[in-house]
């Protein structure tokens, strides 16, 4: 499966975007899709993750923020980022999802695509 993430830029704090995540084929095989972002100078971290049954989790601080979804006809997963920070800066990537052996997700493809930069910035 491969996997083509878009829709970032350049928008004022307090804006919206939406990064939309196309993927090749059905990706049913694996647990879920991963939203991921890198910010200069940090890890990749995970930070919104839908599974095949459309449960949604984020880490704490885009909670209330951010919103992902899945159409599985489509093939495709969005993620609606609401109230942007400057601290969401960076450039973001998506990545079907696996189960780690401490139970959390991890990503399911070794490979990542050139991701969506978002900047958030006056």
């Amino acid at each position: 499966v491969q996997l083509q993430a878009s829709g970032g830029g350049l928008v004022h704090p307090g804006g919206s975007l939406r990064l939309s995540c196309a993927a090749s084929e059905s990706t049913s095989s694996f647990k879920g899709i991963g939203w991921f972002r890198q910010a200069p100078g940090h890890e990749r971290e995970l930070i919104a993750a839908i599974s095949n049954d459309a449960t949604p989790t984020y880490i704490r601080s885009v909670k209330g923020r951010f919103t992902i979804s899945r159409d599985n006809a489509k093939n495709t997963v969005w993620l609606q980022m609401d109230s942007l920070e400057p601290e969401d800066t960076a450039v973001y990537y998506c990545n079907v999802l696996a189960v780690g052996w401490g139970g959390n997700y991890v990503p399911g493809l070794d490979q990542w695509g050139q991701g969506p930069q978002v900047t958030v910035s006056s």
